[in-house]
């Protein structure tokens, strides 16, 4: 997904249209959404000594369910949370480390310690390798791509070169990690392509080799694999068309393209599912079986216009978690939705948490992650 920084205050989406299914709508999935939250305050205080100080920040990771929010974790520095497919763990990123803790905050531990600044932390599809980005102490080193066993120990280099490595996911079946790699042009800028590469380093095969747009927002789905063409990054430049391909990088298509970008956010586990940012909404296409044509995307909600927004599917692909972020000079509100794939409701995961007031800032995100929901359940 592209990294977009969360703003001070998030507005509910406004459903525009029902979602037509095939079945009965399904019941709410159970699981956890968990996402990160510092909340910072520039005033100035004073002690009964006449001593003044400044507020440190706050926050960590807090758990939405139920109506109910809990944090999990008490330092600021806590985010971007990935959960185990067991629904057990999840690792997060502290201070530019990468930490593994169980699902209800306890046992917290570091997996890595130095001064480079890990990020973005997925699990395989076995939970046994953690999968993450890793760039220099100064503030934009190229990164290069590392797994670690869950419990830590094995690290290993994936592809490690000048260029930056990012943006990574795994295959279903785990024997493939697809990533972007951005590289440095003689005439300035830099041209990001698709690569894959297996989680022990081993067959680094580039996929794309596109001479003027970008390749970004790669995820494994049914078929091959979808991702986002156009100019990656934010601003009035920025477009974006979807595409899919083979795995082997052959057969590139056009997925969704035309007038207004529209920018890849998540695709199902099973990979039938696409979800996707397009004209101040989110929508969702089912992916082509091979040889198949797929049904028409549909709007799934509405996005008010200046919001950006943070997606991901639970892990049955029947509902959405999705933040959007507006700020207006009158009115600082947060809201955490879930909204059904089914049928386009929606439901609030979490009330009264917004903090928004006078010289308080909150920072939500980027990243959410929806906790998986077991079989046996």
């Amino acid at each position: 997904m592209l990294s977009r920084p969360m703003f001070t205050v998030l507005l509910v989406f406004l459903t525009v249209a029902a979602f037509p299914a095939a079945a009965s709508a399904a019941p709410a999935s159970s699981g956890a959404v968990v996402f990160s939250k510092l909340v910072t305050d520039s005033g100035e205080y004073e002690t009964a000594e006449k001593e003044k100080f400044v507020k440190p920040p706050e926050g960590g990771l807090f758990a939405a369910k139920g109506g109910r929010l809990n944090q999990l974790t008490e330092n600021p520095g806590d985010s971007q949370p990935a959960f185990s497919p067991d629904d057990r763990t999840i690792a997060f990123i502290r201070d530019g480390d990468l930490y593994a803790m169980r699902a209800d905050g306890s046992g917290q531990r570091s997996l890595t310690v130095g001064p480079e600044v890990d990020g973005r932390p997925s699990f395989s599809p076995d939970g046994r390798l953690i999968l993450f980005e890793r760039g220099g102490p100064s503030a934009g080193s190229p990164r290069d791509l590392f797994t670690i066993r869950s419990r830590g120990g094995g690290l290993q280099a994936l592809a490690p070169s000048p260029a930056d490595e990012h943006e990574a996911s795994f295959s279903a079946d785990g024997r493939l990690v697809v990533l972007v790699r951005g590289t440095a042009q003689a005439g300035g800028g830099v041209a990001e392509d698709l690569y894959s590469v297996r989680p022990s380093g081993g067959r680094l095969v580039r996929l794309t080799r596109t001479a003027g747009p970008d390749e970004f927002a790669p995820f494994y789905c049914r078929g091959g694999i979808a991702f986002s063409r156009g100019q990656s990054g934010e601003g009035p430049a920025a477009f974006a068309d979807i595409y899919t391909m083979r795995r082997n990088g052959r057969e590139v298509r056009p997925l969704i393209r035309g007038a207004g970008s529209a920018y890849v956010e998540d695709v199902t586990p099973n990979g039938g599912l696409l979800l996707f940012r397009r004209d101040q909404g989110l929508w969702v296409k089912s992916l082509p079986a091979k040889d198949k044509s797929a049904p028409r995307a549909r709007k799934l909600s509405e996005v008010p216009d200046g919001s950006a927004t943070s997606a991901v599917f639970s892990s049955d692909g029947r509902e959405v978690a999705a933040f959007a972020e507006t700020e207006t000079a009158t009115e600082a509100r947060q809201t955490l939705t879930a909204i059904s794939v089914a049928t386009g409701r929606q439901r609030e995961l979490a009330e009264g948490f917004s903090f928004s007031q006078g010289t308080v800032t909150t920072t939500i995100g980027p990243v959410i992650a929806w906790q998986p929901v077991r079989a046996t359940r």
